[in-house]
């Protein structure tokens, strides 16, 4: 019977759930024995790729285009007719293979997924998940809508961010501020939005029989790896070893600027005066350099990078009504990524696109699996795949090897690059621990104002060394800029984590790249058939919160940092 359905998704688009039910009664009525096991999960994958892949074209139709009410109407005719259909059938056709008792080659973990997935399900559940995700579209709308007039031309605020790169202070901190008041314009809406996701939220867990939303998550997460405990030992670890050395960093940059205090507007500028690094004029070259780049850095990587440019799966320039930041998906279907951001000619696009195409290389790497199940990656290693690759891919940034700077530049990119390490993980350690004490206690948390106070207390906590005198609204709103906090709840610790095993990725590749690089791609091509700790170990990493394998991983960045500034 499953050789009756589409080999491409572009036939299948338009398919009703009536068109579709036939295939899931075929699968939900099919013996399962040792002997048919094999064959039923290929056509579960089967079916399950055409889905995944339908539902992936629509959402990403709506973030390259937020005016586009086609993709939008399209999309939310999806969530309505089709997503609560498959989400209940992938239910029943879990159950099934859990009773059954059976399982197949390198399925241990996926199976284990599956038991988690079974065991939370709760059908009035279906149509919340619906109503999230057109609240998250609703979030893309009202921050993809932010522009302002800057010098009589209409630009959105990340077309703003090179202007603070600038040496002008007073043109910086007039910038500054004029994003800042058009986004505290949104505060209201925001807000209304909030309270709308925590009560679905709230519900969701209830319905689930969990006393609280993260208890839930973290089974939904498959979090078995790690707990909730783990995390705070992480924020006390991130508070000994990185916060120091973050205010060491801020009073470094503040005693080059000359300023009696470090403002929001003095962290992009280059401190010593420097003009601001313009790596690309045009997407155009930003697209090319990288596939050199990659090249370097190992030729079937490259030639991956190159499968991304043919048939058009990059999406890489800033436009008014583009949804923001960046993403990497995947059509399973063909099994490619597809590459979402929004450059704007500034170092960090180049980061942003090393990061992403870390997890386009995961996406290549790991469909040799047969079944959908054994290709769900775990986020705290996904994100190994992206953070390690932007590191593995520094040496290369030099125009000698066809690059972005000359050898100065290159210098001051990497700088900046594992400067940002640093910064990083104190910001992770705010967003992270707001998310627990939102789901620890959501009755205050409902009220916008207790949220904007804790935000503050805890920026207050990790953001040591800048100065946000007179600022107040714009610190203590600093969660309505997270869209993780909007729209994929407890989905940040993943990049504090995963930033630590890639810094030890990187250490290894100091002393053999060659080596290093055959361990990473061999981690990537066990997609999710291994445990966070095994996936780590085949990478060349430790999966761990440890104070101690923190500070090791902050003495080599500052090392470094101070060899390169030399």
């Amino acid at each position: 019977m499953f050789n009756t359905l589409p080999h491409a998704v572009d036939s299948f688009m338009d398919w009703e759930w009536s068109q579709i039910q036939p295939y899931i009664e075929n699968l939900l009525t099919r013996e399962l024995t040792p002997d048919s096991i094999q064959a039923w999960l290929a056509d579960w994958t089967t079916l399950s790729n055409l889905l995944s892949e339908r539902f992936t074209r629509l959402q990403v139709a709506t973030t390259v285009n937020t005016k586009d009410t086609e993709a939008e109407t399209r999309l939310k005719s999806y969530l309505d007719t089709i997503y609560p259909h498959a989400i209940a059938s992938s239910q029943q056709l879990a159950e099934k293979l859990v009773t059954s008792g059976l399982s197949a080659k390198d399925f241990d973990i996926p199976l284990r997924n599956i038991r988690a997935q079974v065991e939370i399900f709760n059908k009035a559940n279906i149509p919340l998940f619906t109503e999230l995700h057109k609240l998250g579209q609703e979030y893309d709308k009202i921050v993809g809508d932010q522009t302002v007039d800057w010098n009589g031309e209409e630009r959105t605020i990340r077309q703003l961010n090179p202007i603070l790169q600038e040496q002008d202070r007073a043109i910086r901190e007039q910038v500054w501020h004029l994003a800042s008041q058009r986004q505290l314009q949104d505060r209201e809406a925001l807000n209304g939005l909030w309270a709308k996701l925590l009560t679905i939220r709230r519900q969701i867990a209830e319905n689930a029989g969990f006393s609280n939303y993260r208890d839930y998550q973290w089974k939904a997460m498959q979090r078995f790896d790690y707990t909730p405990d783990d995390c705070f030992a992480f924020h006390e670890a991130i508070e000994k070893a990185v916060v120091p050395a973050a205010q060491r960093i801020y009073e470094r940059r503040r005693q080059q600027l000359g300023v009696e205090a470090l403002r929001p507007w003095d962290l992009s500028v280059d401190p010593k005066g420097l003009a601001p690094l313009r790596p690309f004029n045009e997407v155009s070259q930003l697209e090319k350099r990288c596939a050199t780049i990659f090249e370097n850095v190992d030729p079937e990587l490259g030639a991956y990078y190159h499968i991304m440019q043919q048939e058009r799966l990059l999406d890489l320039d800033n436009r008014k009504g583009k949804a923001p930041g960046g993403y990497c998906t995947s059509f399973p279907i063909k099994n490619q990524p597809f590459i979402f951001m929004n450059a704007v000619g500034i170092h960090d696009d180049v980061q942003t696109m090393l990061h992403e195409s870390g997890h386009a290389f995961h996406v290549f790497e790991s469909a040799q699996w047969p079944y959908f199940q054994q290709m769900d990656v775990p986020m705290e290693f996904a994100e190994v795949a992206s953070m390690a690759m932007e590191l593995l891919a520094a040496p290369y940034l030099n125009d000698t090897h066809g690059g972005f700077y000359n050898n100065a530049d290159s210098a001051r990119a990497r700088v900046e690059h594992l400067t940002e390490i640093i910064t990083f993980w104190p910001y992770m350690a705010v967003v992270d621990a707001f998310q627990h004490w939102v789901y620890d206690d959501p009755d205050r948390a409902m009220n916008p104002a207790n949220c904007d106070a804790q935000w503050g207390s805890l920026w207050d906590r990790f953001m040591k060394g800048i100065d946000w005198s007179g600022l107040d609204n714009e610190k203590v709103t600093g969660w309505h800029r997270k869209l993780h906090i909007f729209q994929v709840p407890f989905y940040y610790i993943e990049y504090g984590l995963a930033q630590l095993g890639a810094v030890q990725v990187w250490k290894n590749a100091l002393s053999d790249q060659a080596a290093a690089l055959q361990s990473y791609r061999h981690a990537l091509s066990m997609g999710g058939t291994r445990t966070l700790p095994e996936l780590y170990q085949a990478a060349g990493a430790k999966f761990t919160v440890e104070t101690e394998t923190l500070a090791e991983a902050v003495a080599l960045v500052e090392e470094t940092i101070v060899e390169l500034e030399a």
